[in-house]
């Protein structure tokens, strides 16, 4: 007798899942951590490979039965490493905050110093944000942006590091539309005596075709997320110099974790083949450009971009002007099928639940080979929804509009 489906075992699940298919096929998926994974990633991750489990590491684990398994995560190593040009790679962590995680494991102890971009400014809360455990077992001293154009102020990264004296110096961002300049960071991260980690979980698709300039060789560690821009399952990975190889693995195994998700492992390696081809760097440019273009014309429609544009994937806009908040904004956008995300700005004075602004990404309409031309369509959407956040007839017309346009771009990896 065949084993029940999904659907006639859990009608509820399957049912869920075909509205969120549906979703991700009739929307305008803007939320800058978000893409879609191809086909064959998706068909490594739904595989009997979840059923195995693989404490330790390749030739050095504490099961038996490892031998795919072990020219898997193998696999997914060396690509990684022809990829990025690393020494070393680890690519068990579950995702990118067990990642950084695992870098402070490896580096610091409770109380030290730490440093990384705040949170309002556009950093991520495991760079030791104050809700974070980052924040709570270590001394966080946040740096900014400055106010009158809202970037990274390298000076004030000197001036603090040389003052607080951290142990790590974090150099990664969560919604900063703009290059990072690595070299600055191993500058100061050397004048004090710090470890320099590098988080590229939203850039390293770009960083893999040098869209984005990368941190591999400069930086002590690396981390990041396998989905985003990278166009994985998701998962994280960890880059580092030899030197800091076996501390990191401790770190992750067995210092946080147990056995890795072999499904993922895969996944992971099959974006990494994918991110090798050269249609590949086509695709990372394409998303630097969508983004630029969709600012441009943001700007020519009276919307006020954090630092005017951007250089990599991301856009943050200040609604400030237009008198609507970001989380009205957002949810009147995702009603007409623009799914964002509202955010903080820097120096918002608003609440953090109930920001200024909002970010938008262009991956995942890139993945869907939309071009310039639509992001001016999207920028005349979104300025009439933004306008009228409350006309629920207008909200509707766009919606339709939406999926009439996304009917032409279907969405890879999933089937309808």
């Amino acid at each position: 007798m065949a084993e029940p489906t999904l659907s006639a075992l859990d009608p509820e699940i399957a049912r869920l899942i075909k509205e969120e298919n549906k979703r991700e096929h009739e929307t305008l998926r803007l939320i800058a951590s978000e893409n879609y994974a191809s086909r064959a990633v998706m068909e490594a991750t739904g595989s009997c490979l979840t059923n195995k489990y693989s404490e330790g590491y390749a030739k050095k684990r504490y099961y038996e039965g490892q031998e795919s398994i072990d020219q898997i995560e193998e696999l997914a190593i060396s690509r990684l490493k022809t990829l990025f040009g690393a020494e070393h790679v680890n690519v068990q962590p579950y995702s990118g905050s067990p990642a950084n995680l695992a870098v402070y494991l490896a580096f610091c102890k409770p109380g030290d110093t730490i440093m990384g971009l705040g949170l309002p400014f556009g950093g991520h809360l495991t760079h030791g944000h104050s809700v974070s455990i980052t924040g709570m077992y270590f001394k966080s001293v946040p740096y900014g942006v400055r106010k009158e154009d809202c970037r990274i102020d390298m000076e004030e990264v000197r001036k603090l590091a040389k003052e607080h004296r951290p142990k790590l110096l974090w150099a990664g961002t969560t919604a900063y539309p703009r290059t990072l300049d690595f070299a600055a960071f191993r500058s100061i991260a050397d004048e004090v005596g710090a470890v320099l980690a590098a988080d590229i979980a939203h850039i390293s698709g770009l960083v893999a075709t040098g869209v984005h300039p990368s941190p591999v060789g400069i930086a002590d560690v690396v981390t990041s997320t396998t989905h985003k821009t990278f166009r994985g399952p998701r998962g994280g990975m960890i880059f580092t110099k030899k030197e800091h190889a076996a501390a990191i693995d401790k770190a992750v195994f067995p210092g946080l974790q147990g056995g890795p998700h072999n499904h993922t492992t895969a996944g992971i390696a099959v974006a990494a083949l994918e991110a090798q081809a050269p249609e590949y760097k086509v695709y990372t440019q394409n998303i630097v450009d969508n983004a630029k273009a969709l600012g441009e014309a943001l700007v020519a429609r009276g919307f006020s971009v954090v630092t005017g544009g951007t250089d990599n994937h991301l856009l943050l806009i200040d609604l400030t002007n237009k008198n609507v908040p970001g989380k009205v904004a957002s949810k009147a956008l995702a009603r007409a099928g623009m799914v964002a995300n509202y955010n903080a700005v820097p120096f918002d004075p608003r609440k953090p639940f109930d920001p200024s602004g909002l970010r938008l990404g262009t991956p995942a309409v890139t993945s869907r080979k939309m071009g310039k031309d639509v992001m001016l369509k999207l920028a005349d959407w979104m300025d009439e929804i933004v306008s009228a956040p409350e006309d629920e007839a207008k909200i509707a017309r766009v919606a339709g509009e939406v999926r009439d346009l996304c009917a032409s771009y279907p969405a890879p990896g999933i089937v309808v």
